[in-house]
């Protein structure tokens, strides 16, 4: 008798069948053997045994089941057999069925971003197959089949018609809400896929990142690491913050940059904290960072563009099928891939970063941070694009708004912010605004300009702002690590304790600048401490 069965972490599992039942279960070598009584009943998945003993038909040979973890082994006895002999029965076993440990299959994203190259291969093989067998028929097949498509034009656009509705259904069915602004999105790919992906990814840059990490006790690792954690617990309420384990690692860096993994791996490079003014735009900064990962707007890219890339498929061998020499194909694929940024990755970038402004704004408001300094940052960014030469493209050809636009942007929405701000029992704002402060330092920085330019080169130097951050990651830093005060506001939860109240110490301290006197010049953002 042929009895199929399953083996799963040390459980045995057959079809269910009348059979009758002898379980014996063996302990140790040389412990005595314990008999179970016969009884019979359909077989399903036995509790967890050493030794199982299945009496089958009666002219079927003994079947013994045996188990040691990793190995099994049988033998199949009739129901007439001799009783059990006392004694080990390892004897009676050979090692026949080993069990493997798991192999976990690649995560969808991965997969996807491998075979993505070979897509394009496949479009451009197919599409120059077809343009060469069309060149190779006759006039006459040419012709006939010219017919034949023209005669069953509509019975092919029925099709085509179909194929598109089919395709908008199964895009309804990826459809879903993005958390905390409620906006309704594509998402082919989960959550969970991004963040198997994001694990091997973080890996990745931990190994490229390995000899210029920041020691976990530098200072400005520190600074990194209190405000991340402060914005971590005053906006614990949102499940896909408090869900995440979020750590820091600070990059030795120029580069002026800061990114976030889906799994709450925080990267920043020194270059962004030179950038920054102050901490409450360093707090504005990672909460944007931060809300790229809870929003999951990777996951949400990679949905639209693996979308657009199916569909230009279509296009791509239509391309390669109807110019008339490869040189054209090549120049056809390659405007087709710019229209395809143009059209719709780059402005689905800008969106997603616009929604990441809003959305880390809130973040900072609830971490009680000064609001007003988030369009500052972004004017410091022009005017230092604008000192260091850096080129600037029109927006329609970035991936990220323009500084001027993400300045505007935030301007609107700090009326907003401040009152969410205000909703979370933050400490008051002191009335001195960034904003005027930042404008009237531009403006005493061009009058110096004009009055240098006047002047001639010998008394000329370099312009510079009057809160230039050149020394700021160590004075920040210094700010932050020598506040030890309790939070100010009454209403934050008692288990806030270690670095967290020192963060929150110095955003309410950073905040405090003097509003300038009459008469004298505008006091700096921030200012530097050696």
């Amino acid at each position: 008798m042929l009895l199929p069965f399953f083996i799963k972490n040390s459980r045995f599992c057959s079809l269910s069948a009348h059979l009758t039942l002898n379980v014996q279960v063996c302990k140790q070598a040389g412990r005595p053997v314990k008999k179970a009584p016969s009884v019979s009943c359909p077989i399903s998945c036995p509790r967890t045994t050493d030794w199982v003993h299945f009496r089958a038909t009666p002219r079927a040979p003994p079947l013994w089941f045996c188990s040691n973890g990793r190995t099994a082994c049988f033998q199949i006895s009739p129901k007439t057999t001799l009783p059990l002999h006392p004694g080990p029965v390892l004897a009676q076993c050979g090692h026949l069925f080993h069990t493997s440990a798991p192999v976990r299959a690649p995560p969808a994203p991965l997969i996807w971003l491998l075979l993505k190259p070979l897509q394009k291969i496949t479009a451009i093989i197919l599409g120059r197959s077809i343009r060469k067998w069309w060149v190779a028929l006759p006039a006459n097949r040419r012709q006939l089949l010219r017919e034949w498509v023209r005669q069953r034009r509509w019975h092919l656009a029925a099709g085509a018609g179909v194929a598109m509705v089919i395709l908008a259904l199964l895009l309804l069915t990826h459809l879903d809400e993005s958390p905390v602004t409620g906006r309704t999105r594509l998402l082919v790919f989960s959550r969970e896929n991004y963040m198997e992906l994001a694990a091997l990814t973080s890996e990745a840059y931990m190994e490229e990142f390995a000899e210029l990490l920041v020691p976990v006790s530098d200072p400005r690792h520190q600074v990194v690491e209190r405000v991340v954690q402060h914005l971590a617990q005053r906006n614990k309420d949102i499940p896909e913050v408090s869900e995440v384990t979020w750590s820091v690692h600070v990059v030795q860096s120029s580069n002026v940059n800061a990114f976030v993994l889906p799994n709450g791996k925080v990267f920043i490079f020194m270059g962004m904290l030179d950038a920054v003014a102050d901490v409450h735009q360093l707090t504005i900064v990672l909460g944007h960072e931060m809300a790229h990962a809870l929003l999951g707007h990777s996951a949400e890219q990679a949905s639209l563009s693996h979308v657009v890339d199916l569909l230009s498929l279509i296009l791509l061998t239509a391309i390669w099928a109807v110019c008339p020499r490869d040189s054209l194909a090549l120049l056809g694929q390659w405007v087709q891939g710019k229209l395809s940024q143009l059209m719709f990755s780059h402005p689905f970038s800008r969106k997603l970063e616009a929604e990441a402004d809003q959305v880390g704004l809130q973040l900072a408001a609830k971490a009680c941070a000064d609001v007003r300094a988030g369009p500052v940052f972004w004017q410091q960014m022009e005017v230092r694009d604008q000192l260091t030469g850096e080129p600037t493209f029109p927006e329609w050809l970035s991936t990220h708004p323009s500084h001027r636009n993400r300045f505007a942007q935030l301007d609107r929405l700090i009326p907003q912010a401040l009152e969410l701000r205000e909703s979370c029992v933050c400490p008051a704002l002191p009335p001195t605004d960034p904003r005027v402060v930042f404008s009237k330092s531009v403006h005493e920085l061009l009058e110096n300009a004009k009055h240098q330019e006047r002047e001639g080169p010998e008394g000329a130097r370099k312009p510079r702002l009057p809160h230039s951050p050149v020394s700021l990651p160590t004075g920040l830093s210094a700010a932050l690590l020598t506040q030890s005060a309790v939070l100010p506001y009454p209403n934050v939860d008692q288990e806030i304790k270690g670095p967290v109240p020192s963060v929150a110490s110095a955003l309410a301290v950073t905040a405090s600048v003097p509003a300038p006197a009459e008469g004298e010049g505008p006091h700096p953002v921030v200012q530097s401490i050696s």
